[in-house]
């Protein structure tokens, strides 16, 4: 099943028209597609890559495998409870988190060719990229360009870093178990030799093969699904894990802010509204369960 490609610098061309029916059409049907022509710098990317791999390889890979969950992998595991994943989460906006990773300064930064400002930079270019798609689905749904941008603001920025180490026994244990994602637009650098990702579509786990072409994939989260009243579609997925390799992921969010309010225009017919930290707050104990159920609890909630 060949994944759609959207092509961003399409969106303003002379095949505008064909562009935005295709972004329509693979957000109402797909809910995740890779997007070329984006305007990321691509030797920016790899710098990215590089720092993460190296930040890995350095600090987090030996507690990783001296971990419980490493050291008693076997029969016993549970794999409905635990993810065989080394992962960080980088704030960028409203604030920052950098301060609370030490090791992640501009001396290791240098140490690995990968100036101080890299994260930022490429977190810049890539918000760009999300406020474009965010354009397109807001004309898609019948409203107003700047829609989705006016109601996240503003938004939430954050990057969640993650390895997901080979595995000895990759029957016994997910990477990252089945799930939908809770923010608005997810933007994903991941490997490019390792696979793993897989999202479900049709009765079928799709698998997100690597790429070296520089396309950055995307996903949406469940925000979109709700405010466009189920037009589009937030996706399940899971990363499987592998005997060989450690595969990269450098997801970010571009999710509204913790106080936007939450709900399809009157155009779109969805009851009740909601402040988006009160969805996350009960997603935290439901993220790994049923999203149609969570999506009901959630209308009657905010519905009365």
């Amino acid at each position: 099943m060949e994944i759609p490609v959207i092509d961003l610098k399409a969106l303003d061309g002379e095949k505008r028209t064909e562009a935005m029916a295709q972004l329509h059409e693979t957000c109402e049907k797909w809910g995740f597609f890779w997007v070329k022509n984006h305007g990321i710098d691509e030797s920016l990317m790899e710098k990215v890559k590089d720092f993460v791999n190296c930040h890995y390889e350095k600090h987090l890979e030996k507690s990783f495998f001296g971990s419980d969950l490493a050291k008693v992998l076997g029969p016993k595991t549970n794999p409905s409870e635990v993810d065989w994943e080394s992962t960080y989460f980088l704030q960028h906006h409203p604030k920052s988190n950098i301060e609370d990773f030490p090791e992640i300064g501009a001396k290791f930064r240098k140490f690995n060719q990968c100036d101080s400002e890299t994260v930022e930079i490429y977190i810049h270019q890539l918000t760009k990229v999300a406020e474009k798609l965010a354009e397109g689905l807001s004309e898609n749904l019948g409203l107003a360009k700047d829609h989705i941008k006016k109601t996240f603001s503003p938004p939430f920025i954050g990057t969640k870093i993650a390895k997901y180490p080979h595995c000895p026994d990759p029957e016994l244990v997910f990477g990252l178990r089945a799930h939908t994602d809770a923010g608005g637009i997810i933007l994903l650098l991941q490997d490019d030799t390792v696979p793993g990702l897989e999202f479900y579509k049709d009765g079928m786990w799709v698998p997100v093969t690597p790429n070296k072409d520089y396309k950055i994939f995307v996903n949406l989260g469940d925000q979109v699904e709700i405010m466009s009243n189920g037009i589009y579609k937030s996706i399940l997925h899971r990363v499987r894990t592998e005997k060989e390799g450690c595969r990269l992921s450098i997801a970010t969010f571009y999710n509204p802010g913790a106080n936007a309010v939450i709900k399809p225009d009157a155009k779109l017919l969805y009851p009740g509204g909601y402040q988006f930290q009160e969805y996350l707050a009960y997603y935290q104990g439901t993220k790994f369960g049923d999203k149609a159920a969570r999506f009901q609890a959630i209308k009657q909630m905010f519905s009365k």
